[in-house]
């Protein structure tokens, strides 16, 4: 399947990386020290040399895809360019030598540099209040439903719902479940959006809010927003913004505005950090005023002329996260929204949505585009007529992609659309790449129409050829040696 050896391949008895010098102080036995149940001695490790190493871990990593090194059009997970001054930032002594238990009087600069942050942030959706504790996007969530649900306790309500759209990220009505709710599924209109009339029929005094993403996961902007809130207002519940789509209406429109109580924002998705392989992210949680007693403690405070962990929240959530969140995400976030300004960040978005709807038009014909000619700042298509004319698959397109030399987008999502591909372009992809990537799909439409067993036996070009999907999801292999 592979032509890439591993590390325990390459080695060979007797070889050294490195050799510690002889010790100037007396050597103790190790079972002076430790327990023998604490001492092993039967470490398998590779016996390879310091340049092996390197080699080995510099063709890996040459052979994985990037926002570095390609277009990266993954839909709903905003994979843009990463700045490298943010980088810079986030790695200043002066932010990675603090120690977190450092006192509050010798880390006033990162304080500093986190109460501008939140509000930063609360300037950005409207929110009054932010905390920077979630790590990524679902934690973000998850705290979110533990503060409505913390506020209706305390107001003596049991609201036991939320409503959740079928094309909601999958994350949204995992972290209701776990956070105790119910989760009611709402079915899209036909237009792909909230249908007003289906969500009237569906809240009552037992649901506690609605979970929307806006734009959804369509790429489409939720026209009815206002009526949205209205409805659940009236009967008392929240409506809650999952931030995933931000990098669309970025310094166009507020979520405050439209009507939303709490939300929830990627830092690693819209500010910088683009994230992959499990990390890192940053999923602050802004509130409205009247949620502020409820949040996560601490946040950072302003007091005279110092900056303090104000843990005087009265019916805070508690802590959701050791110490105060991902601070280097946090410190490349700053340095992005600082670099872009309102203006910067405004335009960002603007371009997004102009890249998504330039790539609609140049490959809608080869599609079915299941909602509309016009898009924010994503698009969803679907391979139905693909499937039915050529016998190839989503997947399939998505595999030979690779052998064109783009990161394929995501497949198969929403659950909704049958066949389908999102695609995210984001505002850092030149008209070039753009091209490009049509002309990629072209070919492959070509090709599934000429001889459409190329695309169901792709890749051809990557180290790892075409591998059974369920077999590997159900058969996971983690270790060298069984």
């Amino acid at each position: 399947m592979s032509d890439v050896p591993l590390i325990f391949e390459k080695s060979r008895k007797g070889k050294e990386g490195f050799v510690l010098t002889a010790p100037d102080v007396p050597q103790v036995e190790i079972s002076q020290v430790f327990d023998e149940d604490l001492i092993r001695c039967d470490l398998d490790l590779p016996e390879v040399s310091e340049v092996d190493v390197i080699r080995h871990y510099t063709k890996l990593s040459t052979m994985n895809f990037g926002v570095d090194s390609g277009f990266y059009p993954l839909g709903s997970c905003t994979m843009k360019y990463n700045p490298k001054i943010n980088e810079e930032i986030a790695l200043m002594p002066e932010f990675t030598q603090l120690h977190p238990y450092a006192p509050q009087e010798l880390c006033q600069g990162t304080l500093e540099v986190m109460y501008h942050m939140q509000n930063f942030l609360a300037e950005i959706t409207g929110m009054d209040y932010f905390t920077l504790q979630p790590a990524a996007g679902a934690h973000g969530e998850l705290t979110g439903m533990f503060i409505i649900k913390k506020y209706f306790e305390h107001s003596g309500q049991k609201r036991t719902k939320i409503i959740v759209p079928d094309s909601a990220h999958g994350t949204n009505p995992a972290s209701a479940s776990q956070a105790g709710f119910e989760v009611i599924s709402l079915k899209s209109g036909s237009d792909g959006l909230v249908d007003p009339k289906a969500l009237r029929e569906a809240v009552d005094e037992n649901v506690a809010a609605l979970m929307l993403t806006n734009p959804n996961t369509l790429g489409l902007f939720e026209k009815n927003i206002h009526e949205i809130a209205e409805i659940l207002h009236e009967k008392g519940a929240l409506l809650y913004y999952d931030g995933a789509n931000l990098n669309a209406v970025m310094g166009i429109a507020r979520p405050a505005d439209m009507g939303f109580d709490v939300v929830h924002l990627n830092l690693h998705k819209t500010f910088s950090t683009p994230h992959g392989g499990g990390g890192p992210g940053s999923g602050p949680v802004g509130v409205k005023a009247f949620l502020k007693d409820f949040l996560p403690k601490p946040i950072v405070a302003k007091k005279d002329d110092k900056y303090v962990l104000d843990y005087n929240i009265p019916y805070s959530i508690g802590k959701i996260h050791g110490f105060y969140g991902n601070v280097g995400v946090v410190l490349k976030a700053y340095g992005y929204i600082k670099c872009l300004g309102t203006s910067g960040l405004k335009e960002a978005s603007e371009v997004a949505v102009l890249n998504a709807n330039y790539l609609l038009k140049k490959i809608k014909d080869m599609f079915i585009v299941p909602e509309g000619n016009v898009c924010k700042h994503e698009f969803v298509v679907s391979c139905k007529n693909w499937k039915e004319n050529f016998g190839v698959r989503a997947l399939d397109v998505a595999k030979r992609l690779l052998d064109y030399g783009f990161h394929p987008p995501t497949i198969y999502f929403p659950l909704i659309v049958e066949e389908a591909l999102m695609i995210e372009p984001t505002e850092t992809e030149s008209k070039d790449t753009l091209d490009a990537f049509c002309d990629a799909l072209q070919n492959i439409y070509r090709e599934a129409q000429e001889n459409p067993d190329i695309l169901k036996s792709a890749p051809f070009s990557m180290p790892v050829k075409r591998v059974d999907e369920v077999k590997a999801a159900r058969d996971v292999k983690v270790i060298y040696k069984q």
